[in-house]
């Protein structure tokens, strides 16, 4: 048991690049219950008639991609810099180029721009977002609430950090509205996140920085070691999610 935890804890030297998780998920090492939506499917219901569209953190392109055949005018932003390079390589092929920001509030686009704004997991300003979408133009976000994975948080001890803490559906529909947006469509889930084994946790916690901020398995080795034992005797441990998705309008 004690080698397997060792084993695990080993694969924080893992390399992650882009905003690929398939090393942990594609072999089931960490399952999510299914969401009652499709972004990808709403996604495309709206680019069938969209003309210019912008893809907001598209990470390394690899959803955007996915979504082929595209608008005759699609973009991308992205404001992590090892993904940009990665992105590039795997988006200028498809005829859309990557734009580096560092302003949420300050878009390198012309007003009314794009007929379709796609955010999934990504900052954005309201009131931008509307100055570059066209009249009517719809804005398609899927989210991830403030509560997400708590859980995590508790079994290491680190306070839930509460910059964010409004950070759920109602209020980023507040904000849309209070910007010119009409609500076409919005839903919230909770959704269970399962970890098979220590060594799919400790690579997650990797990834994602802003959960556990400068994670070492080192620093949380014992809290580590419990949920191991939990692991040992359930088969799995899990955490609750928290996503939410808008379609907003444009009036």
């Amino acid at each position: 048991m004690r080698d397997r935890f060792e084993q695990g804890l080993k694969e924080v030297e893992l390399p992650f690049q882009g905003w690929d998780f398939g090393y942990i998920t594609d072999s089931g090492r960490v399952q999510s219950d299914i969401l009652p939506w499709s972004y990808g499917t709403m996604a495309k219901k709206y680019m069938h008639d969209a003309k210019r569209m912008m893809d907001m953190g598209t990470g390394g392109g690899e959803f955007l991609s996915s979504l082929i055949p595209l608008p005759a005018y699609t973009c991308a932003t992205e404001a992590y810099p090892p993904n940009i390079a990665i992105a590039e390589d795997r988006l200028r092929p498809l005829g859309v180029k990557v734009y580096p920001i560092t302003d949420d509030s300050q878009l390198p686009f012309a007003n009314g721009t794009f007929d379709l704004v796609l955010n999934r997991h990504e900052s954005y300003d309201p009131q931008e977002v509307n100055r570059v979408l066209s009249d009517g133009g719809i804005f398609l976000t899927q989210q991830v609430g403030w509560s997400d994975c708590r859980e995590i948080n508790e079994q290491l001890d680190i306070p839930m950090p509460t910059e964010y803490a409004d950070w759920e559906l109602d209020f980023a529909v507040n904000q849309l509205l209070d910007n010119g947006f009409h609500i076409k469509e919005k839903h919230e889930a909770a959704p269970v996140q399962r970890f098979y084994d220590i060594g799919a946790l400790v690579y997650y916690l990797k990834t994602i920085p802003w959960e556990v901020p400068n994670f070492t398995v080192d620093r949380y080795r014992d809290s580590l070691w419990k949920i191991h034992l939990e692991i040992e005797q359930n088969g799995f441990w899990e955490a609750k999610q928290k996503r939410f998705i808008i379609i907003a309008m444009k009036q």
